[in-house]
């Protein structure tokens, strides 16, 4: 390793407890892969549900993840947040899934990672405050699929893992500019799609 890419893995792990944690991963210490799996896995698998719209392929998706993740470690080299290099790998093979597939992508805000987030609560208690947080999540689920698949993992990476433009251009690999365009739109199209049901 050059002295370059060691002083950036340093200046890394000093600034994010999850790069040490793969540093040690990728040195066999024990219990370090459980304890990534376990900080990561429940978020992964939000995320993931929310693109592929199934409980049971998001963890199976999660699964292959970590399995790379692992097959990896010894290779790893903290280049950026830990964040970021796990989220480029779920959504490369998200996506790949998906094509095989030959399906588009499925937003669904029944249960997973910050589904919550988008839609606004109000008195939980009476039946018709129930009954319009239903119907708002159906209006919301309905918006989301109107985004295209990079719209769709731009808004979910900003609203859910509340990662940077910088951070998402690099899961994505595009320009910092090219996804606050993107989220721009996303957020445009959004905004008409719901405007009539959040009251103006």
């Amino acid at each position: 390793m050059s002295r370059e890419i060691q002083a950036l893995e340093q200046q890394l792990e000093a600034r994010d407890p999850d790069v040490r944690l793969m540093v040690q991963v990728r040195n066999d210490e024990p219990g370090a892969f459980e304890e990534l799996v376990e900080r990561y896995q429940n978020r992964l698998v939000g995320i993931l549900f929310h693109l592929v719209g199934s409980k049971d392929e998001a963890e199976d998706l999660c699964q292959e993840v970590f399995l790379r993740i692992y097959k990896a470690r010894k290779g790893y080299r903290a280049r950026a947040k830990f964040a970021t290099w796990l989220f480029t790998i779920a959504n490369n093979l998200a996506l790949n899934y998906l094509r095989r597939k030959g399906r588009q992508p499925s937003i669904s805000l029944g249960a997973g990672s910050g589904s919550q987030a988008i839609v606004p609560i109000g008195r939980e208690g009476t039946p018709s405050a129930q009954m319009r947080k239903a119907e708002l999540s159906d209006v919301v689920r309905d918006a989301l699929a109107t985004l295209n698949e990079d719209q769709k993992i731009a808004v979910l990476l900003n609203k859910f893992e509340d990662m940077s433009y910088a951070e998402i251009a690099e899961v994505m690999n595009r320009s910092p500019e090219a996804i606050k365009s993107l989220l721009a739109r996303a957020r445009n199209q959004l905004r008409e799609q719901l405007t009539p049901y959040l009251g103006g």
